[in-house]
């Protein structure tokens, strides 16, 4: 099958995300070898939680996502890891998910065992490998159909959690071109017509940090005072305001498309060591329970 690479606005009632299939199986996340269940041994990390291997194919790809569901609370959030090698983002949605209820959905890249914790999944027939934060296309609606399968909007926000790369490349930006040259796109300090910053002025922790932000997307047209959670901009986030023209088949636009309340929290990959993935863990979930408090109170943290 040819994937369209892009996907006008004109298309978004067309949209639409399928229904769930594939393998599923109940699994104890204290035995699992994968690197991420494997920093979770304590017993006492996964009381009241239940873990499942869900395995699909869909377009010559096989794909294995870990779906862990607060079951006092199955009803809630939904938090998605879409990136195998942000440990960081596992440990604070694994948190997340323990204290504000909901499914937490991660791809394990690991279908393939060659390339396990790795960005990319290579578990492809033929062709190049599938970036998971790039195959929300109605063309292969089964993927984003796994991916939200059981959510509603009613239950709660969509949480996208990442880990990023320091800085960001100076050549796309059209502000800030004299900084150190980084990496992507993922910073306080980068603009171009798509992402606009809106920086913190108080630069408190967790914002000390210009990798450290909170992405709102908002189709083209209408006003980003409009879109999920901007009120965030009142309690001196770092906030990026994406607009969405022309999907690139991420999650954010996807969510952009379908007017589903969304959010994406990054923050800095700064490493594997216990200290620093507690570092990332403890800056995303800082800004998780800001935003629920202030766009989402009625779901309550640990209640």
């Amino acid at each position: 099958m040819i994937r369209r690479a892009l996907l006008l606005l004109a298309a978004p009632l067309l949209v639409g995300i399928g229904a769930p299939g594939g393998d599923t199986v109940q699994v104890d996340p204290l035995t699992l070898a994968d690197d991420d269940f494997a920093r979770h041994r304590d017993a006492a990390e996964w009381r009241g939680l239940s873990v499942e291997q869900v395995e699909f194919r869909e377009d010559q790809v096989r794909w294995r996502i870990w779906r862990i569901v607060n079951t006092a609370r199955p009803r809630g959030p939904l938090w998605l890891v879409l990136h195998d090698n942000e440990s960081g983002a596992f440990d604070a949605a694994l948190v997340a998910v323990r204290a504000y209820g909901g499914t937490m959905v991660a791809v394990d890249t690991g279908v393939d065992p060659e390339h396990d914790g790795q960005r990319f999944n290579y578990a492809v027939d033929r062709g190049w490998p599938v970036d998971p934060n790039r195959n929300f296309d109605p063309s292969i609606p089964l993927y984003a159909a796994n991916m939200l399968a059981g959510w509603t909007p009613a239950d709660g926000p969509v949480i996208a959690l990442h880990t990023n790369t320091r800085g960001f490349d100076t050549r796309l930006s059209t502000c800030n071109r004299s900084d150190r040259p980084g990496n992507g796109v993922i910073s306080i300090r980068y603009c171009d017509g798509r992402y606009m910053p809106y920086p913190s002025l108080a630069k408190a922790w967790p914002f000390d940090d210009d990798d450290t932000l909170v992405f709102i997307p908002q189709l083209a047209g209408r006003d980003i005072r409009s879109a999920f959670c901007w009120k965030l901009n009142e309690g001196d986030f770092n906030i990026v305001a994406e607009t969405v023209t022309v999907s690139d088949r991420s999650i954010s636009n996807y969510a952009a498309l379908h007017a589903l309340p969304y959010l994406t929290l990054e923050t800095l990959d700064s490493g594997l060591a216990p200290a620093a993935l507690a570092g990332q863990r403890d800056r995303l979930v800082a800004m998780v329970d800001r935003a629920f408090e202030m766009c989402v109170p009625q779901i309550r943290k640990g209640g």
